[in-house]
């Protein structure tokens, strides 16, 4: 090939884990290859689409030259070359190589194995009919059907060309719903449990928008989901069903945050007023852009730990073996483990309300292809023995991953970029100045073009990868396959060996570009992993079929449902090459988690979503408030209102609701304290007007109107509720204060503009002249060395409650630092208030124990010359003895320095 600018180098030194070995590096169309010297060590083989980065050093003053290889199975190394041109060479060789300008350059339409593998049934291996008859749909249960609606990927390119329906539902009627959904994804049945009639449906969010649109076909085709356990002949509502679907749930794998994004964009979350067979969970899972940063961290700490180990070698060579350098903080900082409990959480919630509750549970989060199969694969797995078995998983990951439309080609990056191949050399290989701004204009030209690809990768099947391996490793006797299958699994994913893992959605894996579909050019993943040295490799030796038999009546039995602690996380260290020891140690505390969850939504009223939604709508266009005028800009920006950037600091309200209906949760908490919050007022979710808040911060706390309590009775609200209608308070009382500063920002001086501009101007001024927190400042402030100690009236401050009892039982319940002992107390009640010993006009500030500080009727001062002086004679003598308006002052500082 013309890519290869050089096939073979010889004498090239290769440092992998600490350890140096020289041997000849070989670049074929599809591998770059290293061959040991020594005849007993394997040569390593690596495909081109495995190179996640690759860094070219500068020249050394010995004259060799350093390439720097990380591959995506989180392994590094590097190749030292005795002259700069050879590793110019590979440098460039490889970049061609990897950087591929479309699928059909991959490996996968190259490859031939040799011998051929047994089976070749890969591309058949899972039939949608066959797959849900064995569920029961048309034999069991005849509310479902099976529809060609899309048997030519004309009514949703990304979906399967068979979906399942219910039978209730017309095809014209799902032609009117599917304008309702983002890219035409309507609800489709995805599973339907063996032991009752409870289902797992997917789709992707609905078009709800800034305007609230609704779509009455949608809803009906929602309300047939969730009544699909009734004959589709006959509703007879007053007949005793099993299970009578009490808990119906729509699970928004979203954040609030995020949905609240989307209805700029047209899009959003359902309006629980319209579907009332069912309720709606947020679980709070991050988009794929959050899981792509957490990654990232995770890959730094061990390309760090790597580096390290690499250059202590070359002073400590024996030592290096007994060394754990794997920073374990930088690993819990990544919130890897947490997001992956945050799906394992759940995954559990949907398996118990579908067993447990015989309900159904319809899936989505913004497109429906992402998070939706983590969430909907998982739960299977779960719930069903028969994917936990070598050729079900095969069967769930090509139903609710490949047919479902999970974005292959875009998530793993297998096109690669130019961005991954960094030179540090300083353009030596450039000549003129036109070639230089020709290779300049190139790359600028090449940043715009591969910026949105690389936006788009993000290691969602990886992630799903390690939650199966998180519950394999909780029930290790429950799956056929063991955690060398995962691991290959993962591999192959990224090799671009086969042709199962390259595309985006079945359209273009069975569908031809003008000529034989993919289908039919490469071989399939499961023919490979099907061939009996592999399934030898593959199978548990520790399984157990028999604990998943249902009818099995012992005290372990689980009826062969797997319900997995979402707290009993670990980082899969075999997959990052690492011991279990150096990666999780020998305790792992239990993961905190921090991220929103709101749940058992039953209206629009308790929807934090709908509440945000209805505030922008009721927030006018321009004005002083400085809030946002249009919405749209504000989720395009990813800045939005205090309400909706608010996060309950644990497991919020809505997961302790599911908890208490579906029992045995692990993770079950005790419900929280409830605090009443001062700034609440006016609508849910809508900020109050300059008007209002200025009336509510002159208002007494303590007689102010105490709200309901949110979290009592009427209904289920969780913490994001409450805690987003005093954000808004709070944020519109903060605007409303700095609404005139902008226009006074060029006249700062004092006594120039008056009080008013003083008062707006304050925070340009030095801290000489400011008053402390709460106080209003007098026209003619004193000087700093003044003896004298008097403040003008205070002004409340809306964010303190002062006491409404005055009763202290003794003065030293307010002493920061501790009780002095018995001698030190009557000394101090015995020996008089020493007068001032400040010399008028000094420039040392003021000692706060020797300076009278004058006690107010809200909090009583201490100092060390007052210490125990808790008598009414000495209370008497303190009065005595204060300025004239010391009354007035509210001085909480224990020093009496004041607040600066």
């Amino acid at each position: 090939m013309d890519a290869i600018r050089v096939s073979k180098v010889e004498q090239v030194q290769f440092a992998k884990g600490g350890t140096i070995s020289t041997g000849t590096v070989h670049l074929t169309a599809h591998h770059i290859i290293f061959r040991y010297d020594d005849a007993g060590e394997k040569e390593m083989w690596m495909p081109y689409p495995l190179i996640s980065l690759v860094n070219r050093q500068p020249q050394t003053l010995q004259g060799q030259a350093q390439l720097n290889f990380h591959t995506r199975t989180f392994e590094s190394f590097s190749l030292t070359f005795r002259r700069e041109s050879d590793a110019s060479d590979v440098f460039e060789s490889v970049k061609e190589l990897t950087v591929s300008a479309s699928v059909s350059q991959l490996y996968a339409f190259f490859y031939n194995p040799s011998p051929p593998f047994p089976t070749n049934d890969g591309w058949s291996l899972y039939s949608p009919r066959d797959e849900y008859i064995r569920m029961g749909v048309g034999t069991r249960s005849k509310a479902w059907r099976f529809t060609d609606l899309n048997k030519d990927y004309s009514f949703c390119a990304t979906y399967p060309a068979r979906i399942v329906v219910p039978t209730r539902i017309s095809d014209t009627t799902l032609q009117y719903a599917s304008k309702y959904r983002s890219k035409c994804r309507i609800p489709v049945l995805s599973y339907l449990h063996w032991a009752n009639y409870g289902s797992i449906t997917r789709s992707s969010q609905p078009m709800v928008g800034i305007t609230q649109n609704r779509s009455v076909q949608d809803e009906k085709l929602i309300e047939a989901i969730f009544q699909s356990h009734w004959s589709p002949e006959s509703r007879v509502s007053n007949a005793n069903v099993y299970g009578a679907t009490p808990t119906n749930l729509i699970i928004d794998a979203r954040p609030t945050v995020n949905a609240v994004a989307n209805t700029a964009k047209g899009a959003g979350t359902e309006n629980m007023d319209y579907y009332k067979e069912g309720k709606k969970v947020y679980l709070g899972i991050d988009h794929i852009h959050t899981m792509r940063e957490s990654l990232a961290k995770v890959v730094e700490a061990l390309r760090e730990a790597d580096q390290l180990l690499a250059s202590i070698n070359q002073s400590l060579p024996d030592q290096v073996a007994d060394l754990a350098v794997l920073d374990k903080g930088a690993l819990r900082r990544s919130g890897w483990l947490r997001h992956i409990s945050a799906i394992l959480e759940g995954t559990v919630i949907i398996a118990k309300n579908v067993h447990v509750n015989s309900s159904h549970v319809l899936i989505h989060c913004s497109d429906g292809w992402d998070r939706t199969s983590q969430l909907s694969a998982l739960s299977q797995l779960c719930l069903d023995p028969f994917y936990r078995t070598i050729r079900g998983f095969e069967i769930l990951i090509e139903k609710d991953w490949l047919s479902f439309g999970h974005k292959f080609l875009d998530r793993c990056g297998h096109l690669s970029s130019e961005k991954f191949f960094l030179s540090t050399t300083g353009g030596a290989d450039t000549g003129s100045g036109a070639e230089a701004a020709q290779a300049f204009l190139a790359s600028v030209q090449n940043r715009f073009t591969s910026q949105h690809h690389i936006k788009e990768t993000s290691p969602v099947f990886h992630q799903f990868l390690e939650a199966v391996r998180q519950v394999q490793r909780q029930f290790p006797d429950r799956f056929e396959f063991n955690e060398r299958f995962l691991q290959q699994l993962y591999y192959h994913l990224y090799s671009c060996q086969f042709g199962t893992f390259l595309f985006n959605c079945e359209k273009d894996r069975r569908v031809g570009d003008g000529g034989p579909p993919p289908s039919e050019r490469t071989i399939s993943v499961w023919d490979f992993f099907n061939s009996p040295t592999e399934m030898s490799l593959n199978r548990n030796a520790t399984y157990h079929s028999t604990l998943d038999d249902p009818t099995r009546r012992t005290s372990d039995s689980d009826m062969g449902v797997l319900l997995p602690n979402p707290k009993d996380v670990r980082f899969w260290h075999e997959l990052y090459g690492r011991t279990d020891e150096e990666m999780n140690g020998r305790f792992v505390a239990p993961q905190i988690r921090d991220a929103e969850h709101v749940g058992s939504l039953d209206n629009a009223d308790d929807d934090p979503v709908v509440q945000e939604i209805s505030a922008q709508e009721a927030t006018p266009s321009s004005g002083s408030g400085g809030k946002w005028a249009d919405s749209s800009l504000a989720g395009s920006l990813g800045v939005l209102p205090a309400p909706v950037r608010a996060h309950s600091p644990g497991l919020g309200t809505g997961l302790r609701d599911i908890s208490a209906s579906l029992p045995d949760l692990p993770s079950s908490r005790a419900a929280p304290s409830r605090t009443p919050t001062p700034l609440s007022g006016g609508a849910p979710g809508r900020a109050p007007n300059s008007q209002a808040s200025q009336s509510l911060l002159n208002t007494p706390i303590w007689s102010r109107a105490k709200q309901p309590d949110i979290l009592s009775g009427g209904g289920v609200k969780s913490v994001w509720g409450k805690l987003s209608s005093n954000a808004s308070a709070a944020f519109s009382v903060v605007q409303d204060a700095y609404a005139g500063v902008a226009k006074d920002l060029m006249n700062t001086g004092i006594g120039q503009g008056g009080e008013e501009t003083a008062a707006k101007t304050s925070e340009l001024r030095g801290r000489d002249v400011l008053s402390a927190w709460g106080q209003e400042r007098s026209t003619s402030p004193l000087p700093p060395s003044s003896t004298s100690y008097q403040r003008a009236p205070v002004t409340e401050n809306p964010w303190s409650i002062s006491p409404t009892s005055q009763q202290h039982i003794s003065i030293f319940d307010e002493n920061p630092w501790g009780v002095p002992s018995e001698a030190e107390s009557t000394a101090s009640v015995a020996t008089p208030p020493r007068p001032s010993a400040i010399e008028p006009m000094s420039p040392l500030p003021l000692d706060p124990t020797v300076v009278p500080i004058p006690v107010t009727s809200a909090a009583r001062v201490v100092t060390p010359s007052v210490l125990g002086r808790n008598s009414p004679q000495a209370m008497a003598r303190s009065r005595a003895q204060s300025p004239p308006n010391a009354s007035k002052i509210d001085n909480t500082d224990p020093l009496g320095v004041g607040l600066l």
